[in-house]
C-alpha cells in the first residue's frame, strides 16, 4: 500500500527555521514527483514547492523562493523541505503529495501525507 508519512513542523518565531520530511513507501519513488502544499484557514491550497524525482528539477512558489529548499534522498525515499527565514504568513497546514508529475502539478495526486501544522509567531 502506497503511503506518505510526514515528520517535522511545529512552532517557531519569525526568522526561524523548520524542516519537514515526507517518507514514501509502496510505490516506485524515482518515477514520481512530490510536492509540498500548504493551506491556512480560509484560504485556498497553495503549491509551494515540487521536485520531479525523474530528473531532479524543482519548482518554488514566489512566496517561498529563496527561503525554502526542497531536496530528495532517493535511497531513503524521502523528500524534505527546509524552511528558513519563516514569516507569520507561512503559518498553515503543510502536506506532501506524490504521483506522476502532471497529477502532482494539477493538485490531483493520489497519495498524500497526513498534514503537519507550522505556526510562525511574530
Amino acid at each position: 500500500e502506497a503511503q506518505l508519512v510526514q515528520s517535522g513542523g511545529g512552532s517557531v518565531q519569525a526568522g526561524g527555521s523548520l524542516r519537514l520530511s515526507c517518507a514514501a513507501s509502496g510505490f516506485t519513488f524515482d518515477d514520481y514527483a512530490i510536492a509540498w502544499f500548504r493551506q491556512a484557514p480560509g484560504t485556498e491550497r497553495e503549491t509551494i514547492s515540487l521536485i520531479n524525482l525523474i530528473d531532479g528539477k524543482t519548482y518554488y512558489a514566489d512566496s517561498v523562493k529563496g527561503r525554502f529548499t526542497i531536496s530528495s534522498d532517493n535511497a531513503k525515499k524521502k523528500v524534505s523541505l527546509q524552511m528558513n527565514n519563516l514569516k507569520p504568513e507561512d503559518t498553515a497546514v503543510y502536506s506532501c503529495a506524490a504521483d506522476q508529475f502532471p497529477r502532482v502539478v494539477a493538485g490531483t495526486a493520489d497519495y498524500w501525507g497526513q498534514g503537519t501544522q507550522v505556526t510562525v509567531s511574530s
